[in-house]
């Protein structure tokens, strides 16, 4: 057995890269081991296999259940070269030296809607995993691959194939690999129940244990101060990463910690006040939010970008200096000529024509990102929001979706206006995006002032006035918005003064009849969500 040749066993569901790899194997003379479609696709391009089962001497059963668990499987790739070549002979077993396994694809598979647990029993790996991790434990002596990105680097090392350090980092991305995927399958098997044969449901939306599997995509100059240390990860078992994490960075520098940051709370805030819009009113409108330090400080829907952009940088333009701006829609010249002349660290939208980013380029630290999809992304992790505290961690489930105005209800003895109510709704949008406490003040479709972070209500109340009055934007007729109760009613009555027509709020105060008395006193309507928005 010492003069046999070396040995690879290809056994991938992801099948990119296999042939050039396997015909670089078998040029080098190696003698393949495979399975199923990965040797099927082998010998179609003319490389030589050997079958797992003409290998073991022992059929593959179970509808392919049960294939690669196999002493002369695991023993070939757990043998200590020079230790146990004695069991080795005794036994009839060969050395494998290369292993080469992607897994069953259970996160691609679970992420249709439509998959029952039936489906998702059927793509847990099994005898993938168990290669993988055996490999890894005995790098020293065998080389394990699971990213077909590494088949290139790995051709180079042929003949003699990788050095023990190399060896090393496979074996750490080989086991970050099985952690992952059981972190995949572990999630999404606690929030389903099988209630009817090949049917799911939903269960708990909280793990009992919540696994995080994440991937290093950028390593950043330094966190939210230069003594910090900082990375980007991104959830694996996705495809490509969503939201900011998967944004394409056309131009500019690269984004820091807190670019990250305020670019995130920008285009969450975009998805929410999008979702919002009433589409009968406006099947066209453009969203758009200019954010600070991940509050807006000013937001706006209109018919065209530039509109939205115009509007939503009156609410503070003090405040936009040095801001992150969010687009719905397309960005083009027209745009980036009004975006360029103010100073702006990042801009973010789903697509950027080539004639704005020769525009953008006249400022080349800009930073220009192409957003992916905004549809929803059914990976457990992303409907939980996790915040890290000294020995633990807070889990929620995520705030998302659009408002539930089927429950909302008038309090107040006046009926808010049509267009009172198109105001509230929007009012609403952007007030949950905002950190608590908070007030937002708006008016057809546009952002006029907004206090937010303060430790009391009245003094966010109080502060969204201020920012207003000091952008020259009167309050009569404006809409009131407030993310969680008033606890008293001295935020109606200084709404009143300034002109306010209409409140929105969850209510759930034990003075909500001091609050909706203080309403119908200075005749402003005023409606409850019953669902509160707090952002800490």
């Amino acid at each position: 057995m010492a003069n046999a040749p070396p040995t690879a066993l290809i056994s991938v569901s992801n099948k990119v890269g296999l042939v050039e790899l396997g015909q670089a194997l078998a040029g080098h003379g190696f003698r393949i081991l495979s399975t199923g479609g990965s040797a099927a696709c082998l010998r179609e391009a003319g490389v030589p296999v050997t079958e797992v089962s003409e290998h073991t001497q022992f059929p593959e059963i179970m509808a392919g259940r049960v294939k690669t668990l196999h002493p002369k499987i695991h023993g070939g790739i757990l043998a200590r070269r020079g230790e146990d070549d004695a069991v080795m002979s005794e036994h009839g077993i060969e050395g494998i030296d290369w292993v080469v396994v992607n897994l069953y694809p259970f996160a691609e598979t679970t992420k249709d809607p439509h998959c029952t647990l039936a489906d998702a029993i059927e793509q847990i790996d099994i005898g993938g995993p168990s290669m993988v991790r055996s490999a890894a434990k005995n790098h020293q002596h065998v080389t394990v691959v699971c990213d077909p990105d590494d088949y290139p680097m790995l051709i180079e090392t042929l003949p003699a194939g990788p050095d023990q350090t190399t060896r090393q980092r496979l074996a750490v991305k080989a086991f970050a690999h099985t952690a992952a995927y059981d972190s995949q399958i572990s999630q999404w098997l606690s929030t389903h129940t099988q209630a009817d044969m090949g049917q799911t449901t939903m269960g708990s939306d909280l793990p009992p244990t919540l696994s995080i599997d994440l991937d290093q995509t950028q390593t950043l100059r330094y966190g939210e101060n230069p003594h910090q240390q900082a990375g980007l990860y991104a959830y694996q078992g996705d495809g490509e990463p969503q939201g900011v994490a998967g944004g394409q960075l056309l131009q500019g520098k690269p984004l820091s910690f807190n670019n990250l940051l305020d670019a995130d709370a920008a285009w969450s805030a975009l998805q929410t006040i999008a979702q919002s819009t009433p589409k009968k009113q406006a099947p066209e409108a453009v969203a758009c939010v200019v954010v600070k330090h991940t509050n807006p400080c000013g937001a706006a829907v209109a018919a065209s970008a530039d509109e939205a952009w115009d509007k939503a940088l009156a609410c503070d333009p003090t405040s936009a200096f040095g801001g992150i701006v969010a687009f719905s829609a397309p960005i083009d010249a027209v745009v980036a000529a009004q975006l360029v002349e103010r100073f702006l660290e990042v801009i973010l939208a789903p697509t950027i024509s080539e004639d704005a980013l020769a525009i953008f380029a006249q400022k080349p630290n800009l930073r220009v990102l192409a957003m992916p999809s905004a549809e929803a992304n059914t990976h457990a992790h992303h409907r939980l929001d996790l915040r890290p505290i000294e020995g633990g961690m807070l889990v929620q489930t995520a705030d998302v979706g659009p408002a539930n105005t089927q429950d909302w209800t008038v309090v107040s003895q006046r009926q808010p206006t049509d267009q009172e109510m198109i105001d509230l709704t929007f009012a609403w949008a952007v007030v949950r995006s905002t950190r608590s406490n908070a007030i937002v003040y708006a008016k057809q479709g546009r952002t006029l002032g907004l206090g937010v972070g303060q430790m009391s209500r009245i003094d966010s109340a109080r502060f969204g006035v201020m920012k207003s009055q000091a952008a020259g934007h009167s309050l009569m007729g404006a809409a009131m918005a407030s993310e969680a109760f008033f606890p008293f009613a001295d935020s109606i009555e200084a709404a009143a003064e300034v002109g306010i027509s209409c409140i929105i709020q969850p209510g759930g105060s034990m003075r909500d009849q001091e609050v909706i008395a203080a309403c119908d006193k200075a005749n402003i309507a005023m409606v409850f969500t019953h669902q509160r928005h707090f952002k800490h």
